[in-house]
């Protein structure tokens, strides 16, 4: 019996990529392994993709480990370098870089490189978070040309900020603007999951698929499986224990909840110290041998209490299961409060990650 797992379906990853790509048959695919890849294992995950065109990271040190792992395709680092030190190393494994700042330009010009580097300059066309600002990028543009360390011709990168919200005017908008800035200028990319799934006319030369490979929705009024793709992960752990409870008696930190009935309460080895929000309130749903029982009483680090009511069968050793295909990770964070996204980039070094193959 082992505690928290999470059991990483690599058929449904690969299924789920091929939706995307029969999505936008036209483009291209970073697949987006950042942040772990979104908590399944970078290079277990980036090693499975074997259809993906390209990968897209954060952070620089998420593309030596798949370098280091063997993957050979390229490697965008979607926000760029963060220091001028870096600009060598960029050169020396071959990896693409996002270029959103006056400080990333200036590194970029002022390198020494033995060959250049396929640079994506990031346009801000609405989000307003990262990129060169409309009326900047021609300049940019000037001086990424002009300047040796930069593989000819440029590619172009921009971001979505509403585009879950298919009735927000500004995606619509935001495509405009990509378009008047770089139309028959090189590469482009602005869709990442919801832009693939519900705004076609932003697909253009590649598309990143992100949440959704990983078989969970972008919208807030869906879950993946709704729309037609699988859920890659199912968390699961144990009960460690069976126990009466007495209508009046309260369970867990702080008394938070008390049982109304006389019931039996099911102790589960997962907690916050698993990466298992802290913040669950009473009532998140759990699964325990596919019957749905709720959480009873505050998460705490190394435990979850749920409430398996006074007819209960349940035993020590029977299974819980915190999402997964039969109870969608989306539906769990909607009890909490927060976002799919958060739930599974979340988890800890304590869970063990175990990789499968299965339709």
């Amino acid at each position: 019996m082992q505690a928290a797992t999470a059991y990483i379906n690599l058929n449904a990853l690969q299924s789920n990529l091929r939706k995307v790509k029969n999505k936008a048959p036209f483009s291209q695919s970073v697949a987006i392994v950042k942040a772990n890849a979104y908590g399944h294992g970078v290079v277990p995950v980036a090693l499975s993709l074997t259809d993906a065109d390209a990968f897209g990271v954060a952070r620089l040190e998420e593309a030596l480990e798949l370098r280091a792992a063997g993957v050979e395709k390229p490697i965008l680092l979607l926000e760029g370098f963060y220091s001028a030190n870096d600009v060598n190393i960029l050169s020396s494994y071959d990896l693409q870089t996002a270029i959103h700042c006056e400080e990333q330009l200036l590194a970029l010009e002022q390198a020494c490189l033995s060959k250049p580097i396929t640079v994506w300059l990031k346009i801000d066309t609405g989000m307003h978070r990262l990129g060169v600002r409309p009326d900047h990028v021609q300049h940019f543009i000037e001086r990424l040309t002009a300047c040796n360390n930069v593989q000819k011709p440029l590619c172009f990168i921009s971001h979505f900020g509403c585009a879950d919200e298919l009735d927000n005017p500004v995606t619509a908008e935001q495509i405009d603007v990509f378009k008047s800035l770089t139309d028959a200028k090189g590469s482009r990319s602005l869709a990442a999951s919801s832009g693939i799934l519900s705004w076609p006319d932003s697909h253009f030369d590649w598309v990143r698929p992100g949440i959704i490979m990983y078989g969970i929705s972008p919208f807030s009024d869906s879950n993946a499986q709704q729309l037609g793709f699988q859920p890659v992960m199912t968390l699961t752990s144990h009960l460690i224990a069976v126990r009466d409870i007495k209508a009046g008696e309260s369970v867990g930190y702080g008394a938070t909840w008390t049982s109304t009935r006389d019931s039996k309460i099911g102790v589960i080895a997962m907690g916050y110290g698993d990466g298992y929000p802290r913040t669950a309130p009473n009532g998140t749903p759990v699964l325990v041998n596919g019957r749905k029982v709720t959480l009873a009483g505050r998460v705490s680090m190394d435990m979850i209490t749920v409430d398996l009511g006074p007819d209960s069968q349940e035993k020590v050793g029977d299974e819980a299961i915190f999402w997964g295909e039969a109870l969608p990770v989306e539906e769990v964070a909607q009890h909490i409060g927060t976002i799919a996204y958060e739930l599974v980039t979340q988890l800890t070094g304590r869970v063990i990650l175990k990789y499968c193959h299965h339709d």
